[in-house]
């Protein structure tokens, strides 16, 4: 079940969006709870942001952004990450499905999103669902303690 965020939500988004395996795809490198606090709270008051609920539980979140004017049948798909100790249950793929046919109803016919060229399961993922390969921003991310920048990929969905 997929409903905005809330306040509540806080502590759940930090372990998972810090979690070893997800925080090196999303936005920030690794922090305490405390500097987390003002960036969730950015995501909750931007009413674009969503939880993921199987169980009763968070069990992932995405953001889902429309750009205004001309190109407000333009979506753009951001902070997405499933809780690591439910990969390969088809969370992800029932979450990003669910938001793709909410977008559809509400007259979306692209949707976009950026990821890491170093992200190969996710690449494979949004590749399987129908995104197309767009263009690369060459040395785009840089993550700290790493030496090297990552490009990132830009992909796109067109619905019908």
């Amino acid at each position: 079940m997929r409903r905005l965020a809330t306040p509540q939500d806080l502590e759940t988004v930090f372990s998972i969006y810090m979690h070893e395996r997800v925080v090196p795809f999303l936005g920030y490198d690794p922090m305490p709870l405390d500097e987390f606090r003002a960036i969730y709270k950015e995501l909750v008051d931007s009413r674009s942001f969503y939880v993921y609920e199987v169980d009763g539980r968070v069990a992932g979140f995405y953001r889902a952004t429309r750009y205004p004017g001309r190109v407000r049948h333009v979506a753009c798909f951001g902070t997405l990450a499933v809780d690591p100790s439910l990969h390969g249950k088809g969370i992800a793929q029932a979450m990003v499905s669910d938001a793709i046919a909410r977008l559809k109803a509400d007259g979306v016919k692209r949707i976009e999103l950026y990821a890491e060229s170093d992200n190969a399961p996710g690449l494979r993922f949004y590749e399987k669902l129908g995104f197309e390969y767009e263009g690369t921003l060459r040395k785009f991310y840089k993550r700290a303690g790493e030496a090297d920048y990552v490009d990132d990929h830009l992909l796109a969905l067109l619905i019908d």
